[in-house]
C-alpha cells in the first residue's frame, strides 16, 4: 500500500498544473501565503487568517462554525460566501484526518487539501488530480465573492420539467404497446419451441398466431405470468429488448451472471424501456435502465458488498448499533424509537424484480434475499417466529408504527399478508387492552400506523387486485376500529415514465382500499438531472401519490454508477425543489391526506390551485446514516486527492433518536465520486452542464422539517418516557465506521 509520504511525492500532471496557476492568478493572497510559507504548517496558518479575516465581520457565519449543532434558523442566516468560509476553515481544522475509505474496501484517505495545494505550488508534486483543483478553484471564486448563488425561475423549473414524458402520454403508451406485444411474440415462440415450459400457461391446440396473442394479452394481466416468465439471463434480456443492448453492455451483463448477481425482470417492467427511441424522449428511460442494466462497478464488487446500515447487522438478544435488542437476526431492523421495520419469513423476502442500486444487494450477496419463490414459502415455524416478533412490539413502551417490507411486503400471497395483517391486529388490541391497567404518564405507546413497503405498484402494477385490497381495506375498517389511524402503502416510483396508466389504477385500487399511497425516491445520475424530480412529483400528485423522501443512494463503490453528490440534492432542494413548497397556511389540509385517500387527487389538486404550486413537494431530502437515521445536516470536512469530498453529518436532531447518538458522535461519509466525475457523467448523457451552476458551491445542509402529514396521530393519555428492549452498555460503536488514525493512507 502506497504511504502517504509516497504520494506526497507524485508530481501533479499537465492539466492540475493548469488549473493550479488559474487558481492563483484569480487569487492573489493564497499565492502570497502559499509562496511565502515554509512549509504545510506556515500555509494552514496563513489560510486560516486570511479566512478568519473575512468571518469576524460575520458574525452569523463565525457563530454557525463554532457551534456544535447549529440549527435550521442559523443555517439559513448563511450566504454564499459563508458556505466557503465555513468549508475552508472545517478543512484546515480536519487537516491529516485520516478515514477508512469502504469505497475502497478498508483502505485509508486522508484529506489534506491546503497542504496538496502547496506541495503543488512549492514542489510541484501532492498527486492531486484535476478534480480536486476544480473543487479547489470553485471553493476560491466563492469565498472571494466572484460567484453568486443563481436560483432558477419558476419559468425554468417548468421549462426543465417540460422536457421529461410521463408514462401516461399517449405516445408512450403506444411504444409501450409495441414492446409488450414484441415480448409476447418471443414468449409464444419459446412457448411453441418448448424452449419454456409452464404448468399453468400453455396454448390449447389449433390456435393461431392472433388467437394466441389474444390470448397472451389475457394472460399479461396477471402478476403470476410475469413472475413465471420473469427475465433471469442476460441473453434472454437482450432477446426481450430486441437485440438493442450494444456489445460492451452485453459483456458486463454475461460478467454479473457469473460472479452471481441475480436477474429477475419482470415482462411489464421490461416493456417500459425504449428499444426504438422515440425524438420526443431521448434519454427518458435513463432512470428505469440504470435499474435494470448492473454497472461495472456493481460487478466488480459483488462478493466484496458491506452492508450499509450498520444496525441491519443484528445478533438476537443483543444490541445493533443503534442499541436496540432485536429478538431475532433477520426479521427486525430498528433505528428509532417508535418504528420497527417486519421482514416476514414469506415470499415477501423476494421481489418483482431487481434494482440494481438496492439498498440490500448485501443481502443478495449472501444469499438472504434471492427470487427463488418455492424456497421463500413461509415454513412451519414462521407462526411460532411471528408470535414472538409480536411480542416484541406490544412489549416495547414506544413502538407504534410498524412498516411490512422485505424484499417487498406485496410479494407474499394473500393469504399470507391476511394472516400478518390479522396477527398484527390482535396485537395491537392486546396492546391497547394491556396499557388500561397502566396510569398516567406510564403508559406505552399504541399502533396508530401500518406500513407496507413495497415496489410493486411500479413493478408489477398487476399485483394490486381486487381481492388484495379487499384485505386491505377489511383491515383498515377493523383496524380503525382500535385506534390505528394511518395505512400506508410506502412504494418506489423513480421516473415519470415509470407511473402508466396501469401503475395508476393500482394505486387508485389501493386509495380506494383507504390506503395512503407515498413514494420514496433515490436519488441516482439519472433521476438527478435537472426537472426530472420535479416532474416526478408533479406527475405523482396528478395519481394521488404523496412524496415521503427523496434519498441519497446508499452503498460504497457498487453504487458509484448512480451515486449522485450530496451536493446535487441539495442543489434540487434550494433551487427546484423550493417552488412546490407547501405554505404553512396550508399545513391543516395537508394533515388530513391520510383520513380521504378516497379523493387525495382531488384534494392534492385543489391545494395546488390554492397554493399556486406546479406540485407538492412534501418529501424530505436526506441520506440514510450507515450509523442511526436519517439527515441532510452536514458539512463538508475534507476532500481527497481525486477530489472526492469527505462529508461530517450530525444526527437529525428534530425527530426521536435513540439516545446513542449523543455518545455515537457525528458520521463521516466519503462519496464515492467526485463532483467534476458526476457533471462528466451528466455531460456524456446529454446534459447542458451550464445549468449546474453552482453545484460546487453546496456544502452545507440542514435537515428539513417533516411535512405535517407525516406526522403520528396524537393520542388522548400521556406516554411513558421509558425506554424497552434498549442496551446502551453493549451497543456497537460508531467509531468503527468514523475516522481513524493510521500510517498507510491511500486515496
Amino acid at each position: 500500500m502506497t504511504t502517504l509520504a509516497e504520494l506526497d511525492r507524485i508530481a501533479i500532471n499537465v492539466k492540475s498544473r493548469k488549473l493550479l496557476n488559474q487558481l492563483l492568478e484569480e487569487n492573489p493572497r493564497l499565492a502570497e501565503i502559499m509562496h511565502g510559507a515554509r512549509n504545510e504548517t506556515e500555509a494552514l496558518v496563513g489560510v486560516r487568517e486570511w479566512v478568519m479575516d473575512v468571518l469576524r465581520s460575520r458574525p452569523h457565519a463565525l457563530a454557525y462554525y463554532e457551534s456544535e449543532h447549529p440549527d435550521i434558523d442559523a443555517f439559513e442566516t448563511l450566504q454564499w460566501r459563508d458556505y466557503a468560509a465555513i468549508r475552508l476553515l472545517d478543512y484546515i481544522d480536519n487537516a491529516d484526518r485520516e478515514f477508512e475509505d469502504l469505497n475502497l474496501r478498508g483502505e485509508l484517505a486522508v484529506s489534506s487539501p491546503v497542504k496538496l495545494i502547496w506541495l503543488a505550488v512549492s514542489k510541484g508534486t501532492g498527486g492531486a488530480k484535476p478534480d480536486f483543483f476544480q473543487d479547489m478553484l470553485h471553493l476560491f471564486r466563492q469565498f472571494a465573492g466572484r460567484t453568486k448563488r443563481q436560483v432558477p425561475t419558476r419559468e425554468d423549473v417548468e421549462q426543465w420539467m417540460a422536457r421529461y414524458p410521463s408514462g401516461l402520454d399517449p405516445r408512450i403508451v403506444r411504444l409501450r404497446e409495441e414492446n409488450r406485444e414484441r415480448i409476447l411474440g418471443l414468449i409464444i415462440d419459446n412457448l411453441e419451441q418448448r424452449k419454456i415450459r409452464s404448468g399453468r400457461y400453455r396454448f390449447p391446440p389449433g390456435l393461431s398466431r392472433e388467437q394466441k396473442l389474444e390470448l397472451a394479452l389475457q394472460w399479461w394481466q396477471e402478476p403470476a405470468f410475469h413472475l413465471g416468465f420473469a427475465v433471469r439471463s442476460p441473453d434472454l434480456l437482450n432477446r426481450m429488448l430486441g437485440e438493442s443492448l450494444d456489445p460492451d453492455t452485453m459483456k458486463l451483463l454475461r460478467e454479473a451472471r457469473d460472479a452471481g448477481i441475480p436477474f429477475f425482470v419482470n415482462p411489464y417492467y421490461l416493456s417500459l424501456l425504449h428499444v426504438r427511441v422515440p425524438y420526443f424522449a431521448i434519454g427518458a428511460d435513463l432512470a428505469i435502465r440504470d435499474y435494470v442494466l448492473y454497472s461495472a462497478e456493481l460487478v466488480q464488487e459483488f462478493g466484496h458488498i458491506t452492508a450499509w446500515e450498520k444496525e441491519d447487522l443484528v445478533e438476537p438478544g443483543k444490541p445493533n448499533a443503534a442499541g436496540w435488542v432485536l429478538p431475532t437476526a433477520d426479521n427486525l431492523h430498528r433505528r428509532y424509537p417508535d418504528v420497527a421495520i417486519l421482514i416476514p419469513d414469506t415470499q415477501g423476502r423476494a421481489c418483482g424484480g431487481l434494482c440494481a442500486s438496492c439498498q440490500r444487494m448485501f443481502d443478495f450477496q449472501r444469499g438472504r434475499l434471492n427470487f427463488d419463490l418455492d424456497k421463500l414459502k413461509p415454513g412451519e415455524k414462521w407462526p411460532e417466529k411471528l408470535a414472538r416478533l409480536m411480542d416484541y412490539f406490544k412489549n416495547d413502551a414506544q413502538l407504534r408504527d410498524i412498516l411490512i417490507t422485505g424484499g417487498d411486503a406485496l410479494m407474499s400471497s394473500d393469504a399470507s399478508l391476511e394472516k400478518l395483517l390479522e396477527v398484527i391486529y390482535e396485537m395491537a388490541v392486546a396492546k391497547r387492552e394491556e396499557n388500561r391497567s397502566r396510569p398516567e404518564g406510564e403508559k406505552f405507546a399504541e399502533i396508530t400506523r401500518v406500513r407496507l413497503g413495497t415496489r410493486l405498484p411500479v413493478y408489477l402494477p398487476q399485483r394490486i387486485t381486487p381481492e388484495l385490497t379487499g384485505i386491505l381495506a377489511a383491515f383498515k375498517e377493523k383496524a380503525s376500529g382500535i385506534g390505528i389511524r394511518q395505512f400506508i402503502v410506502q412504494t418506489h416510483f423513480e421516473s415519470p415514465m415509470e407511473v402508466t396508466v396501469q401503475a395508476r389504477a393500482a394505486v387508485q385500487r389501493l386509495r380506494s382500499a383507504g390506503w395512503m399511497v407515498t413514494n420514496q425516491l433515490v436519488f441516482t445520475t439519472a433521476a438527478s438531472r435537472r426537472g426530472h424530480t420535479a416532474k416526478l412529483r408533479q406527475v405523482m400528485n396528478e395519481a394521488g401519490i404523496v412524496p415521503y423522501y427523496t434519498f441519497a443512494v446508499k452503498g460504497y463503490m457498487e453504487n458509484r454508477h448512480n451515486f449522485a453528490p450530496i451536493a446535487r440534492l441539495v442543489q434540487e432542494e434550494s433551487e427546484e425543489k423550493l417552488f412546490g413548497l407547501v405554505p404553512e397556511r396550508h399545513h391543516d389540509t395537508l394533515r388530513k391526506f391520510p383520513e380521504q385517500t378516497e379523493v387525495l387527487v382531488e384534494d392534492m389538486t385543489t391545494l395546488r390551485r390554492w397554493a399556486d404550486l406546479p406540485f407538492l413537494a412534501t418529501d424530505r431530502s436526506v441520506l440514510n446514516l450507515p450509523g442511526v437515521g436519517k439527515s441532510l445536516t452536514f458539512r463538508v470536512i475534507g476532500v481527497t486527492r481525486y477530489g472526492r469530498r469527505i462529508l461530517e453529518f450530525d444526527h437529525d436532531r428534530t425527530r426521536a433518536h435513540s439516545p446513542i447518538i449523543e455518545s455515537m458522535g457525528k458520521v463521516v461519509i466519503l462519496e464515492s465520486k467526485s463532483i467534476g466525475e458526476y457533471l462528466r457523467q451528466l455531460e456524456g448523457i446529454g446534459e447542458d452542464l451550464s445549468e449546474y451552476e453552482g453545484l460546487f458551491g453546496y456544502s452545507l445542509g440542514q435537515t428539513e422539517p417533516r411535512m405535517p402529514l407525516f406526522e403520528y396521530p396524537p393520542y388522548d393519555f400521556e406516554v411513558t418516557e421509558e425506554l424497552t428492549n434498549i442496551d446502551l452498555t453493549g451497543a456497537a460503536s460508531e467509531s468503527d465506521a468514523v475516522p481513524v488514525r493510521a500510517s498507510s493512507p491511500a486515496r
